[in-house]
């Protein structure tokens, strides 16, 4: 690591320690603001959904030679997902999509790339590249694709290619391109520049006055705020989410996480995350409840929304959506390490990117492989990502192998990133 970086490092360290601490004295959070979002008797969005399938249904049993009432269909089950986090209306959406391509033989761009969103949202990437450079061989609203092809090239670590798709789209006055740029600006490490392309996006959002765009821009720049260290910002576009839907489980676990972060809160946090989970069954849920629970000692509670997500992972309707997170699970349960570490190999072919090496890198380092683990870490992770689960990681194992030097930066930073790992992490950090 060379020390112009370390001493960039160590700048930035102390911005952040600083802004954290000067929020950190006042209470952000009211539950006044949100109670009424947890206590719904109605998802409006559901209850929308339910009719779409049952007028689309209708319509295919009526006209079954209507091939593009599939992809009607597809879109409703792919809402249902959104709206519920279960996975089996993903896979009807799947099924109903693969229908619609064999009829049209994979020759109709539209079909291809709502194939090609489904597999993204399933974690099949190189499937949905395959699908969109068909799309974009056969023409038709190729911005569309490029934009697709942007998202799916930087999921699968091909960062040059992703780039040069990024170009083909520049238009600084259009909310797709923007949204891309932001995410691009993160990925490279600057965050300054992500959050000033999201608030460009968002102003189109608004402007515009679709409730869909603004309620992404909200969450997104949420997020962005939150790991700038401004949390008052953060949890304000978290409500401006709720103001538009109610039911959206991500504002909710957003703001839960702002309650049990940085105001150190479990119980309230839990309560939030208790009324999300009745009706929404993403099983990374129960991980987040379990590690709260175990954050205030509820071993039980913790241990209880572990067997909920061991028991979701039963379904192989997920396939590899789950991943990283059953590495990290295993891992942390010191229990099946070689099972960590082939799934970590699957995930690099699956997606090479730094934080999929940093899973086997992390899967070799638990497993008392240090050498392996170092020549990862200085191959394929430092230098090339910024995510400070996968830099906690990285100085676990600078320490083990003795590289004190480059650990001091690190650890500064980590500290500064306390509120995205938290509270949990504080104490490993301390004893880097």
């Amino acid at each position: 690591m060379s020390s112009k970086y370390t001493y960039l490092i160590a700048v930035l360290a102390v911005v952040l320690l600083t802004n954290c601490n000067s929020t950190s004295k006042k209470q952000l959070t009211a539950t006044k603001d949100y109670n009424a979002y947890l206590d719904i008797s109605t998802n409006e969005t559901l209850e929308r959904v339910k009719e779409n399938e049952i007028f689309w249904s209708n319509k295919l049993e009526k006209t079954p030679n209507q091939y593009g009432y599939h992809s009607k269909l597809a879109s409703t089950y792919t809402q249902y997902f959104s709206a519920t986090g279960e996975v089996e209306y993903l896979k009807k959406s799947e099924k109903e999509l693969l229908k619609v391509n064999d009829i049209t033989q994979y020759n109709n761009p539209s079909y291809l790339k709502s194939l090609a969103y489904n597999y993204i949202s399933q974690h099949k990437f190189k499937a949905a590249l395959e699908l969109l450079e068909k799309a974009e061989a056969l023409q038709g609203n190729l911005q569309e694709t490029r934009k697709m092809l942007f998202d799916v090239h930087l999921e699968l670590g091909n960062y040059s290619a992703a780039q040069s798709y990024l170009e083909t789209i520049e238009n600084f006055s259009d909310f797709d391109y923007l949204i891309r740029l932001s995410k691009w600006s993160d990925h490279k490490g600057n965050l300054n520049a992500a959050i000033k392309y999201m608030e460009k996006a968002m102003a189109i959002a608004e402007s515009s006055n679709l409730k869909s765009l603004k309620l992404w821009s909200y969450t997104n720049i949420a997020d962005f705020y939150g790991h700038s260290g401004d949390i008052e910002k953060s949890y304000n576009h978290f409500l401006k989410a709720l103001e538009i839907d109610p039911n959206d489980a991500y504002a909710k676990k957003g703001i839960a996480w702002i309650v049990y972060s940085h105001e150190k809160n479990p119980d309230e946090a839990l309560r939030i995350l208790n009324t999300v989970t009745e009706t929404y069954k993403a099983p990374d849920y129960y991980l987040l409840k379990s590690e709260i629970a175990h954050y205030k000692g509820d071993i039980e509670m913790s241990t209880s929304q572990l067997e909920r997500y061991h028991t979701a992972m039963q379904n192989k309707a997920y396939g590899d959506m789950y991943n990283k997170y059953n590495v990290l699970l295993y891992i942390d349960e010191n229990s099946r390490l070689e099972d960590a570490i082939a799934i970590a190999k699957t995930e690099i072919e699956n997606r090479p990117t730094p934080q999929s090496y940093d899973l086997l890198a992390w899967s070799y380092f638990k497993n008392g492989n240090l050498e392996d683990a170092l020549q990862i870490v200085e191959k394929h992770i430092i230098n090339k990502t910024y995510e400070p689960a996968t830099l906690y990681h990285v100085a676990e194992i600078y320490k083990a192998t003795g590289k004190t030097e480059d650990l001091k930066p690190l650890k500064k930073e980590l500290l500064a990133s306390l509120y995205e790992l938290g509270p949990s992490m504080e104490d490993k950090i301390n004893q880097l």
